[in-house]
């Protein structure tokens, strides 16, 4: 299971840069650089709601679920 997140398309679309949206949204920089370039491990549904506030998005529209390759062949 990958889950992508597509935030930077999603800031490219609204026009909003990161130094921007981190302040609109109170966190810290390398952290939403760290959302933004999908090195995340996990994000708090508090966050996830401030970006989506901020962005007038759903969270469908940043997240989006890809099944991995060793799954959809079949094997473990």
């Amino acid at each position: 299971m990958a889950i992508i997140i597509n935030l930077d398309v999603m800031m490219a679309m609204r026009k909003k840069g990161l130094t921007e949206l981190a302040g609109e949204i109170d966190i810290t920089l390398a952290n939403l650089s760290i959302l933004k370039n999908n090195k995340a491990k996990a994000i708090r549904l508090s966050t996830l709601n401030e970006i989506c506030k901020a962005l007038n998005c759903q969270p469908g529209e940043i997240l989006q679920y890809v099944e991995d390759e060793d799954t959809s062949t079949g094997k473990e």
